[in-house]
């Protein structure tokens, strides 16, 4: 079975009444008749909150924008029909209605929008992220009726990567940072523990396990702090040669309740030369990536919004 990724966004919109926006997949989608908050696949390039928003007006017709992340989640789900397992990560938003008229999407993977009263939301039938978001059952979903082509052959010159870092502190208030390795972008900087999640792979279970690897530590998630990207149109890695990557990130606290001395694993995979910890302050005069120092921007009292993160 092929095995497939795509990252897509989502928004949790609340009208009145307590009612919900949700919208259903049309026979052009792989489960006709299933209902899911609006939202879905973002293009190579774009930022999740703007692609939640894009999604909002292409299926729903109204303008909306982001007030809140709520979860950031990942599934695979079997496409029987055309042998695929497709892993989803989700990033799911908070919006609000700013403008414009509820429609349904005129030609699309959505054929209804409507706004569903929590009684209604019990009795349909649901994406299973969906479900889960609202903590009702997940029901099986029907085989797949649409046709996916398979992926092309040959070099990978284009593509998405759906990564977890980690603000790591200590008791002491020290920060946890990593060294990125020669040969792979970013070489020589310091940057967060994290990286790629597998198939099949949660982002935080990922970041735990890309925690220990890269620096020999053992934490605990404790909250989503934010979602940003970066495209590097020619970003030349281990493979070769340049690849346009579109790297979506999601952020989250970790507290190291017993921190040690970073040690750097061998399941690593090398793009880690070592790790450290250090105190706010020097961290913040070292050379950091982008990502590292927002995050560092945080620990001094200065977060960055939703839009000052879309690198």
């Amino acid at each position: 079975m092929i095995q497939k990724r795509r990252i897509a966004a989502y928004g949790v919109c609340h009208g009145e009444g307590d009612r919900l926006l949700l919208t259903r997949s049309s026979d052009q989608a792989a489960f006709p008749g299933i209902w899911q908050i609006p939202g879905g696949g973002i293009d190579h390039g774009e930022h999740p909150a703007d692609g939640v928003v894009r999604e909002f007006a292409e299926e729903t017709g109204l303008a909306v924008e982001v007030i809140g992340l709520r979860a950031a989640v990942s599934d695979v789900l079997a496409l029987p029909g055309v042998e695929i397992a497709e892993h989803t990560d989700r990033i799911v938003y908070d919006v609000r209605v700013t403008g414009g008229t509820l429609r349904d999407e005129p030609d699309g993977t959505t054929d209804l929008a409507a706004w569903i009263t929590p009684e209604q939301l019990r009795a349909l039938p649901l994406m299973p992220f969906t479900a889960e978001l609202f903590g009702l059952p997940v029901d099986p979903l029907p085989g797949a009726t649409h046709t996916t082509p398979a992926p092309p052959g040959g070099r990978v010159t284009r593509g998405q990567r759906f990564a977890a870092y980690g603000l790591a502190t200590d008791p002491a208030g020290r920060v946890l940072l990593t060294l990125i390795a020669s040969g792979y972008p970013g070489a020589g900087r310091w940057h967060l523990p994290g990286g790629g999640t597998d198939f099949g792979e949660q982002p935080a279970v990922a970041l735990l396990r890309e925690l220990a690897e890269e620096s020999g530590q053992v934490g605990r998630v404790t909250d989503l702090l934010d979602v940003s990207h970066h495209r590097n149109p020619a970003a030349r890695g281990p493979e070769g040669y340049a690849i346009d990557w579109h790297a979506v990130r999601v952020l989250y606290r970790v507290a190291v309740d017993a921190p040690t001395e970073p040690v750097v694993t061998e399941a690593a995979g090398g793009s880690t030369a070592r790790a450290a910890w250090f105190e706010p302050a020097e961290a913040a005069r070292l050379d950091l990536t982008d990502v590292s120092a927002a995050a560092l921007a945080r620990v001094a009292g200065r977060p960055a919004g939703l839009s000052a993160e879309r690198y």
